[in-house]
């Protein structure tokens, strides 16, 4: 198999046979935004270097203008700041480095992913499990909430220490009462450790349910975040579509030949 040939270089505009001059208002135009978010953007490092005539006016170009699109692709799906970072190190001459943070950006979407299908199968988990509301409605004690779940108390003990239960202390006696949100707790956790999940694992999985107040609520909110997901690789995978024409733009296309005339008959 032939070896990878060395990554592109940093873009050079196309060729063109009259080069394009351009205002920052036209460019603002382009983009929806003020001339002085123009003026930003060069700052930045998300438009190329900008030449000046001898007056001091910024000369603007057709690269300009495919940076500005470039970087308005990226943003929508991997965010402004990101946007800046690829474009800025792109115009620094470091164009492994830029896709390099492309591919941390799509790796960081990935984990999002997985850790959004883990908190799903652990949902699935639950499912057999008593109603959420199922629960005694005074605190309890450790063995009153032992004895519920079948439990001895130090596994009760185990998973406090391990930052997945925070019943009060009495000031008095020092007994831990655990309020009704506990003792649902513990028995999610009961239920994941029965499917072999570790308690590292279902920490999350613990903040995600009270973040959003039950597993129905939870589970709405995996789909909407799976949709939302979606949504951003595609607006990821166009971004980097426009990024790739920018680092390789195309050949100009040589102009049309005339076509040739028939001889005329003498």
């Amino acid at each position: 198999m032939p070896e990878p040939g060395p990554p592109p270089s940093a873009p050079a505009p196309a060729p063109v046979s009259t080069p394009v001059r351009l205002r920052p208002v036209d460019l603002a135009r382009l983009s929806g935004v003020s001339t002085q978010q123009i003026r930003n953007y060069e700052e930045a490092g998300v438009l190329p270097p900008v030449p000046r005539t001898d007056s001091g006016y910024r000369i603007f170009g057709d690269a300009h203008r495919r940076a500005l699109l470039t970087y308005r692709a990226l943003s929508k799906g991997y965010g402004a700041v990101v946007a800046t970072r690829i474009m800025r190190t792109v115009h620094e001459g470091d164009v492994p480095g830029a896709l390099a943070l492309v591919d941390e950006a799509h790796a960081a979407l990935h984990a999002e992913r997985v850790s959004l299908r883990t908190t799903g199968e652990a949902l699935r988990a639950l499912a057999g499990e008593p109603p959420e509301d199922d629960v005694p409605a005074a605190d309890l004690l450790i063995g009153e909430v032992a004895a519920l779940l079948g439990v001895r108390t130090s596994t009760l003990r185990v998973w406090e220490a391990a930052g997945l239960l925070s019943p009060v202390r009495d000031r008095g006696t020092g007994y831990r009462h655990y309020a009704p949100d506990e003792v649902r707790d513990a028995r999610f956790i009961l239920a994941l450790r029965r499917s072999h999940y570790l308690l590292d694992d279902i920490r999350p999985i613990l903040e995600d349910l009270r973040a959003e107040g039950g597993t129905e609520a939870l589970r709405t909110a995996i789909t909407t975040r799976g949709a939302e997901l979606t949504a951003r690789t595609a607006a990821m995978l166009e971004g980097a579509g426009h990024l790739h024409t920018y680092l390789c733009p195309p050949a100009a296309e040589p102009p049309a030949a005339a076509p040739e005339r028939p001889p005329r008959d003498l």
